[in-house]
């Protein structure tokens, strides 16, 4: 209870997170006058967003959208991301479950929060609209990319090389945001992980503040106006992920936005503890976006499909390898851990909404899924379908290719390119010799080593055939016959958040009797009831939280 608390520190407004939601949220309430504190667990700012791609899918009727003559407005914003009717090929319907009350707030503060974000120094690169991005709608295009000019990227520690197909623009918007941040007189402090808020009560009256640890020391912060919950999500604590999905176990170690942030739940965690309810649970397990991905880099526990760390990156030491980036699935075989095949390797991962993707497209029309045309997408299911052994969880997936594959790859199979010393990577000059190493902490049953020289002689008898008897690959090229032969990691990795607390469209986390928590705020990837990819809830629901949080008891 909040009359036996000792304050260390004070301020009207204390934003829990420094990421593409906590940012925007502290600029706005500290300019519409309120004193702010933002606490950050990691010893640098920016969680999530800072690696991202960059990618800015604000619609509505921008003025970027306007400048290419691009026709949008928050109606047809709304309408799109609330068509019950358009659903992907494998039937699974991306807009459906989304709460039209923070839809329509959104919608109606999509312009707001991108010009926003201009007059704050971010900086988008100037060109037309474009389809990039997920769950962004049918009708127009809305996406544009964030400039990350010579901001130094997190990945590579340096900026942006001219050609680099692996820009991470998410400095370009947490960069400028952090000195606009500093420069309004907003403290930011770093290496103080929340660990409790405090409550009037413990499930009545006000939120007062929260506690928080830093470097094991306990300090309390008294927020007169409101706490504002901007934990990133909760992908990262698998507990907590496993409430919406069982097989989510300890073995999807390789997070995105890892190792320089982690969704830990906390601010999730923290909330329920004072009444908070949770929301839209379904997002989070349908089977649309990029929620859950193949990896695209093999050979280390960070293989996130679109960031690859190096070397010269600050958080090197603790991803500890760059992978090697899979061009061509043809290269190599996916086994589980028992040495089996499971799907055709060339298949993806589940599709997401964009631009036209359904096409023809009537608004809220049966015709939508009618017109659909089928594929299951099922290459994660498979994956995550395990060994039959009553276990829950699919296990490491292990990619199987030999010396031919790299040279046709270009593949460096030795650090820093892969992971070795942590058991992410094998090498050995026989199938079955190859089997019998993979020993690390996730592969908790032993590789038969029958099973895997079965699995490769069945493969090349594939490949003499010309035809993929199993799953269907097509037509499989190489045969997996020239030693050294190799084992490299290529377990699915988590990446969205799509489930969280239930917020209002003020952005007020509301109980579970329906009503708000007074002085206790959400948004972005730790907020339930919206299904979008990226950085525009993140960034809109920070702008429409930090401005309600400073102004509602004025």
């Amino acid at each position: 209870m909040s009359n036996a608390v000792n304050w260390d520190r004070e301020a009207d407004v204390v934003v829990i997170g420094s990421g593409a939601t906590g940012l925007p949220a502290a600029i706005v309430a500290r300019e519409v006058g309120a004193s702010v504190i933002v606490v950050e667990a990691e010893n640098h700012i920016g969680g999530h967003a800072i690696t991202s791609g960059g990618n800015l899918p604000l619609g509505g009727g921008t003025s970027y959208q306007k400048k290419y003559g691009i026709t949008d407005s928050p109606d047809l914003f709304f309408q799109d991301l609330t068509d019950w009717s358009v659903v992907e090929t494998n039937g699974f319907p991306p807009y459906r479950y989304n709460d039209r009350e923070i839809i329509r707030a959104f919608a109606d503060n999509s312009v707001p929060a991108f010009e926003f974000l201009l007059a704050h120094g971010v900086k988008v690169i100037d060109r037309p609209p474009n389809t990039v991005g997920h769950e962004i709608g049918v009708s127009v295009r809305r996406t544009m990319q964030i400039d990350v000019a010579d901001w130094p990227m997190v990945h590579t520690g340096g900026p942006a090389a001219p050609g680099d197909d692996e820009i991470r623009a998410g400095a370009g918007l947490i960069r400028p945001l952090e000195a606009c941040a500093r420069q309004v007189g907003i403290d930011i402090l770093l290496e103080h992980r929340m660990t409790a808020i405090h409550r009037e009560a413990q499930r009545d009256g006000r939120v007062t503040g929260i506690a928080v640890d830093h470097k094991g020391r306990r300090l309390n912060i008294r927020a007169f106006k409101a706490v504002i919950v901007a934990t990133g999500g909760s992908t990262g604590n698998v507990n907590f992920r496993r409430m919406f999905d069982p097989r989510l176990t300890e073995e999807y170690c390789g997070l995105s936005g890892m190792p320089w942030s982690d969704q830990d739940a906390s601010g999730e965690i923290a909330a329920i503890e004072v009444g908070a309810a949770l929301w839209g649970l379904f997002n989070y397990t349908g089977e649309f976006g990029s929620g859950i991905t193949k990896p695209g880099a093999i050979g280390c526990q960070y293989g996130y499909v679109n960031v690859r760390w190096y070397p010269t990156s600050e958080v090197f030491d603790k991803a500890r390898a760059i992978g090697l980036p899979v061009k061509d699935w043809q290269d190599a075989i996916l086994v589980n851990m028992i040495g089996k095949r499971f799907y055709d390797e060339t298949a993806g991962h589940f599709n997401y909404n964009t631009y036209r993707s359904t096409d023809p497209y009537l608004p809220h029309s049966y015709l939508n899924a009618k017109n659909q045309k089928y594929d299951p997408s099922n290459f994660i299911n498979a994956a995550l379908a395990g060994i039959g052994d009553g276990r829950n969880g699919g296990g490491p997936i292990w990619a199987i290719f030999d010396a031919n594959a790299c040279a046709r790859e270009g593949w460096t199979p030795r650090p820093p390119h892969v992971d070795a010393a942590e058991g992410f990577f094998f090498e050995a000059a026989s199938i079955v010799a190859l089997a019998a190493k993979i020993k690390m902490k996730y592969q908790r049953v032993a590789m038969p080593p029958q099973n895997l020289v079965d699995t490769v002689a069945r493969y090349n008898s594939f490949v003499e055939a010309g035809k993929d008897a199993d799953f269907g690959k097509p037509k499989p090229l190489y045969k997996i016959a020239k030693p050294p032969f190799y084992a490299a990691w290529a377990t699915p990795v988590i990446h969205d958040t799509r489930a969280g607390l239930r917020i209002n469209a003020r952005c007020q986390v509301i109980d579970m009797k329906g009503e708000a928590i007074p002085g206790l705020y959400c948004g972005g990837e730790s907020a339930g009831g919206f299904s979008m990819h990226g950085l525009p809830r993140a960034v809109c629901q920070g702008f429409i939280a930090g401005r309600d949080a400073a102004t509602a008891n004025d």
